[in-house]
C-alpha cells in the first residue's frame, strides 16, 4: 500500500473541497435541508457536471470515469467535512455497485448511465433496522433479515412474467425522494425462502413514500410501502448471490463511511480550536489553557489513528475484483494484496473496524466541540450540534461501535479457544 495521494486524488479532494465551500456553507446546508427531498440538487448536479462524482468508481463502458474505487471513499472525506447532504451514499455506494454486479447486460446499460450522469438517483430499501445485518457490518449477513417467508419485511411473488411485491421498509436513505429503489425482498415462501433484489420505478402504482424525521437531518430517510406493487427481478434469480453482493458493497460502505467521519470529525475539531482560540476568559484565549489543549491533543490523536484506518479499509476494499472494473463488480478479487472482497492479508474484512475506530472519532470530537463552545455549542443556531448527530445518526443505520467491533473479532476467531500442541 502507497499512502501517498496520487496526482488525481490530490486534484478530486482539491476540486471538490472548494465546489462544496461555495456551494454547501452553513446557510447552504440549512436551506437543503428544509427542502422536501433533503438535498440540494443543482448541488447534485454540480457534482456530476463538474466531477463526474456519481460515476466516479463505475467503468468507463457506462459513462463513469473509470477510478479505483478508493477514490470515491477519499472523496468522501470532503463530504463528510461539509456534512454535505447529497443522493451520493444511497446512489453511487450502496445500490449503484448492486447493479453493477447482479444486474443483466441491458439493466446496466439502462441505468448505470443515467446514474453516472447524475440524472437518476437510486436507494437501497431493506427492513430497518436491517441495513447493518444485510450488509454483512453487524452480522454474516445470511438469515431472514428481510422478511424470512413470514408476516414482515417485504414478500416477493410472482405475477405473470413479473413480480409483485408487499411489505415495508423504513429509515431507507433517500428513500422518499429516489427515481429508482432497489428493494430487497423475500420469495419462495417459509420453507424455501430466499433473498432477491427488484427494480421498483419512483412512479410505481401502490408504492407510497413519505420521508421521515431522522435524527441526523442531513441524511435524509424515507419510509416505502409497497402494496402489490409491480417489479423487475434484479439479474437472473438462478445466478443472484444477494448476500455475497450485498457483503462486498457493505465492506466498501463502511470504507466510505469511515473516510466520511473524519472528514467530520477532523473539521470539528477545527471549528473547536477556531474559537478556542478567539473566546477569551480571565484575561486570555480560552485555548492556551494547559487542561483544553490535553483534551485537544487526545481528539487530534484519535481522529489521525482513525485516519489511517479509513484509508487502509479504502485500499483494501479497492482491490475487490480490481475495483469492479471487470463489469461484473468484483466477483473475482483473489489477487492483490488486499485479497477478495477487501479484506486483509487474512483474509478478514477490515471496514467494520475502521467504520467503528471512525464513529468513535467523530463522536469524541463533536462532543468536546460542543462541550468547548460553552453555552453556544448548545444552541440550535450553531453547527456543532450537527456533527455530533452525524456521529449518533450513523451509529444507528450501520453500527454500534461495539456490534462493528465484536462482528469482526468473530470473523477473525479472535476469542475461540485454539488447541496449542507442545
Amino acid at each position: 500500500m502507497d499512502p501517498n495521494f496520487t496526482a488525481e486524488q490530490g486534484e478530486i479532494r482539491r476540486t471538490l473541497r472548494e465546489l462544496l465551500h461555495k456551494r454547501c456553507g452553513p446557510h447552504d446546508l440549512r436551506a437543503a435541508l428544509d427542502t422536501p427531498d433533503g438535498h440540494d440538487p443543482a448541488l447534485w448536479t454540480a457534482l456530476a457536471e463538474q466531477l463526474g462524482l456519481p460515476g466516479l468508481a463505475l467503468p468507463e463502458q457506462y459513462g463513469g470515469v473509470g477510478c479505483p474505487r478508493a477514490d470515491l471513499a477519499l472523496a468522501a472525506e470532503e463530504t463528510g467535512r461539509a456534512l454535505a447532504p447529497s443522493p451520493l451514499l444511497a446512489t453511487s455506494v450502496l445500490t449503484a455497485p448492486l447493479i453493477l454486479a447482479l444486474g443483466s447486460d441491458a439493466q446496466r446499460a439502462g441505468l448505470l448511465p443515467r446514474i453516472c450522469d447524475g440524472a437518476l438517483t437510486v436507494a437501497l430499501a431493506v427492513p430497518a433496522p436491517a441495513l447493518a445485518t444485510a450488509l454483512a457490518l453487524t452480522g454474516p449477513g445470511g438469515g431472514d433479515w428481510s422478511g424470512g417467508g413470514r408476516a414482515g419485511g417485504v414478500q416477493a411473488r410472482r405475477a405473470g412474467s413479473g413480480w409483485r411485491l408487499y411489505g415495508e421498509a423504513v429509515q431507507v436513505l433517500d428513500g422518499h425522494s429516489a427515481e429508482l429503489l432497489v428493494v430487497a425482498a423475500h420469495t419462495g415462501g417459509f420453507a424455501r425462502s430466499r433473498t432477491l433484489l427488484f427494480l421498483v420505478a419512483g412512479a410505481a402504482a401502490g408504492l407510497v413514500r413519505t420521508r421521515q424525521t431522522a435524527l441526523d437531518a442531513t441524511r435524509p430517510q424515507g419510509r416505502v410501502q409497497l402494496r402489490e406493487v409491480h417489479a423487475e427481478l434484479l439479474g437472473e434469480e438462478a445466478a443472484a448471490d444477494v448476500p455475497a453482493a450485498l457483503a462486498r458493497v457493505g465492506d466498501f460502505a463502511a470504507a466510505f463511511l469511515a473516510c466520511e467521519a473524519v472528514g467530520a470529525a477532523d473539521r470539528a475539531l477545527e471549528r473547536t480550536v477556531e474559537h478556542l482560540k478567539q473566546r477569551e476568559q480571565f484575561g486570555r484565549a480560552i485555548g492556551s489553557f494547559q487542561a483544553v489543549q490535553h483534551r485537544l491533543a487526545d481528539v487530534y490523536v484519535q481522529i489521525q489513528a482513525a485516519r489511517s484506518a479509513a484509508y487502509y479499509a479504502a485500499w483494501a476494499a479497492g482491490q475487490d475484483g480490481q475495483d469492479g472494473q471487470d463489469g461484473q463488480g468484483g466477483q473475482g478479487g483473489e489477487d492483490g494484496p488486499g485479497g477478495p472482497g477487501g479484506r486483509d492479508g487474512h483474509g478478514e474484512r477490515v471496514g467494520g473496524l475502521a467504520l467503528a475506530q471512525a464513529l468513535e472519532a467523530l463522536r469524541c470530537a463533536a462532543a468536546e466541540g460542543v462541550q468547548l463552545h460553552g453555552g453556544i455549542g448548545f444552541t440550535w443556531e450553531h453547527e456543532a450540534h450537527l456533527y455530533f448527530k452525524r456521529a449518533a445518526g450513523d451509529e444507528l443505520l450501520f453500527g454500534p461501535v461495539h456490534r462493528l467491533r465484536a462482528h469482526a473479532a468473530g470473523q477473525a476467531r479472535l476469542f475461540e479457544r485454539a488447541e496449542v500442541s507442545v
